[in-house]
């Protein structure tokens, strides 16, 4: 079932919320849902600058449908992306969690997203160039990982190996105690994050992969944050043409982030744990 009120506390019900911990003391004080003025206060406090590539500084508005131009809001006309490229104002539905979390992952990783939005952008003028409609595989993934990204940390190579070889039991049951602390997986999707609000067997989101040194992952969670947002964006910018750059991830598979993970069998379930189909 779809959660659809409001909890102040959510960030307490998984490890899964962790990199939205440094927002939490601003969170935490409302009773009820936040209005976007509350998240442009909140952008305030944020000590990054939050832009898009064209330079306007992000805002969260109210949205519009699209029959109704009478919005006092230089938005209301324009196409999503477009419309946050040029005036910084990203839509936000009052007292929906998707959004939230949209507005939530513009925080906290605003030069990945900033990123994703050049891609549509640079994407929707070469179509326009080409006269051609169709959305290309670039703009699909760069869709699926702002919806369901998850960024993977890990100073162990041969974990990334196996992850990519869908070694998940091996992963993270058979070396589990070295997983904990050789890897870590930081949610990027915020239809991801709230889906976690309920959580179920089949949840599982489009990895991208990064090496790290073993001292980065001791780091202060902010820090970490903010070099993974750069490395990310560049991963974005630069690296990702299609979905097949990005490996499926059974979120609910790294250790503890659910109590049922406990228990070895529970990485004995296919239809969640699905082995590699190697093409011919």
């Amino acid at each position: 079932m779809k959660k659809t009120e409001w909890d102040a506390h959510f960030f307490t019900q998984s490890p899964i919320f962790e990199p939205f911990l440094p927002l939490s003391a601003f969170i935490s004080v409302f009773n009820t849902w936040p209005t976007f003025q509350d998240l442009n206060a909140l952008k305030q406090q944020v000590s990054v600058d939050i832009v898009t590539f064209s330079g306007m500084p992000v805002r969260f508005v109210p949205q519009v449908c699209e029959n109704n131009n009478s919005a006092n809001d230089d938005s209301s006309v324009l196409p999503y992306e477009r419309s946050i490229h040029l005036t910084g104002a990203v839509p936000t539905r009052p007292e929906n969690w998707h959004d939230f979390f949209n507005a939530l992952v513009w925080l906290i990783f605003p030069h990945a997203k900033a990123a994703l939005n050049q891609i549509h952008v640079q994407s929707l003028d070469q179509a326009a160039q080409r006269k051609n409609a169709v959305r290309g595989p670039l703009r699909d993934a760069a869709t699926l990982f702002d919806e369901s990204g998850v960024i993977v940390l890990s100073s162990q190579s041969e974990w990334i190996t196996l992850l990519r070889q869908h070694a998940w039991k091996t992963v993270f049951w058979q070396h589990r105690a070295s997983v904990l602390t050789s890897m870590r997986f930081i949610l990027f999707g915020h239809a991801l994050y709230e889906k976690a609000l309920n959580p179920y067997a089949g949840m599982t989101g489009k990895g991208g992969f990064f090496k790290v040194e073993e001292a980065f992952l001791q780091k202060p969670l902010t820090e970490q944050l903010h070099a993974v947002d750069r490395w990310l964006a560049g991963f974005l910018l630069h690296q990702l043409s299609s979905n097949a750059d990005l490996s499926p991830i059974p979120v609910l598979g790294y250790p503890g982030w659910t109590e049922a993970n406990a228990c070895g069998d529970y990485y004995d379930d296919q239809q969640y744990f699905r082995p590699l189909v190697r093409r011919k």
